[in-house]
């Protein structure tokens, strides 16, 4: 079975997101922990995050995964940047717990012109103070396009961290299409390499989610423009053998395209057409 979704606004509640993801066909989805361009976030509502606990119990739903703001960045040059970022991180994991057993994704961070070890280490160093033994929620490095000072555009460098943190069993990876594309990895004409690649460096047994999007800049461009699925240069047909790929058509895809409602509806149907049950 396809577990699909894609990318809510969570500013109705989780409930709500969980109504709308059921409504355009999906069994899953993804939301900002709190305001991506900024640092609020809305107080938990705990009766809330229960109706979606029952109704994606009661629907079947695949994990979900909490995305993490943009405005956070562990190995930034500034410590306020660098504290911001492990204060918001673990209060996001604090109240993840009201929707247990789920994912959290985020952006390693861009080593500000610290070089790129300095800047795994300090990604390392915030995980090893906000991970807790006790907590439910898997926190994946996500994979990035390379674009300025971003650490994490080469799996090594995912590697490295995971390697770092103590509390490696509460970690794994998120795998995004177009940023994995525009760094270099040959998904279009060799998918069966990059996945190779990505076992023997970091494991596939640390994949734990799938970012869908389409490239607009294309291959080793180190863009980061994600396009509609089938409107960018992966294409199509690269989406379909990735759906389908004996690795990866267990996991669950979220999608994070230019995309409104119906939108998101159109290409749900399009991936679900092209799945090979």
């Amino acid at each position: 079975m396809l577990h699909i979704g894609c990318h809510l606004s969570a500013s109705k509640g989780y409930y709500a997101m969980g109504k709308t993801a059921l409504s355009i066909g999906a069994d899953t989805f993804q939301f900002f922990t709190r305001n991506p361009r900024g640092s609020r976030a809305k107080p938990l509502d705990l009766a809330d995050a229960e109706k979606l606990n029952a109704f994606v119990a009661e629907h079947h739903f695949a994990v979900l995964l909490a995305h993490a703001p943009y405005t956070i960045n562990p190995c930034s040059s500034s410590e306020d940047t660098r504290t911001f970022a492990r204060e918001a991180m673990q209060d996001d994991l604090f109240r993840l717990e009201a929707t247990p057993h789920n994912l959290y994704n985020f952006h390693p961070g861009s080593h500000t012109g610290q070089g790129v070890e300095t800047g795994i280490e300090q990604i390392a160093e915030t995980l090893n103070v906000i991970l807790k033994p006790e907590q439910t929620t898997t926190v994946l490095l996500e994979t990035m396009a390379g674009k300025g000072s971003e650490v994490g555009s080469r799996f090594e460098e995912l590697r490295a961290i995971l390697d770092r943190v103590a509390l490696g069993d509460h970690m794994g990876v998120c795998l995004d299409t177009c940023h994995v594309y525009d760094a270099g990895y040959d998904l279009v004409n060799d998918l069966d390499g990059v996945l190779a690649e990505f076992d023997r460096v970091i494991g596939l047994n640390r994949l734990k989610a799938i970012h869908m999007n389409d490239s607009m800049y294309g291959f080793a461009s180190h863009k980061d423009r994600h396009a509609k699925i089938g409107e960018g240069k992966i294409g199509t047909e690269a989406f379909e053998r990735i759906i389908n790929h004996p690795a990866l058509r267990h996991l669950p895809f979220y999608l994070e395209t230019p995309n409104e409602l119906p939108g998101y509806k159109a290409e749900i149907e399009l991936l679900r057409s092209l799945y090979h049950e």
